[in-house]
């Protein structure tokens, strides 16, 4: 069965980084439409970035220059590298695959990507500090 578990998350101040790490296991990260997103107490869910199984990688325009989703395929780990943190971007930060072997179809700002996913992990919480 398919598992996606997040970690990395903590407290930061403006300005300051961190990695969020997210361990699958049940499929092949390489072969799976892979995203992050992001979720403040009561909002929607906010797409952040997208690991297609081709390697296309799309970001929201907000986050576009300071994050960086990557993946490790011998770990078969995503990873959200944050950089230059703001504390908009406080936000509780889940880990998302899609059904194996599907694809990404639509970038991850799309109000049609969150279709694209099927499993979700249990979050892991990003407090960034003015």
């Amino acid at each position: 069965q398919v598992h996606v578990v997040e970690s990395g998350g903590g407290s930061v101040q403006a300005g300051g980084s961190l990695r969020l790490s997210c361990a699958a296991s049940g499929m092949t990260v390489s072969s799976t439409c892979m995203g992050w997103f992001r979720q403040v107490a009561g909002k929607e869910r906010e797409g952040v970035a997208s690991f297609g199984s081709w390697g296309d990688i799309t970001y929201v325009d907000n986050v576009k220059g300071r994050f960086t989703i990557s993946r490790d395929n011998a770990k078969n780990t995503l990873y959200l590298q944050m950089d230059s943190l703001k504390p908009e971007d406080t936000a509780m930060y889940y880990c998302a695959a899609g059904s194996p072997g599907g694809l990404c179809s639509y970038s991850i700002g799309s109000r049609f990507a969150v279709g694209q996913f099927t499993y979700w992990g249990q979050g892991t919480q990003v407090t960034v500090s003015s």
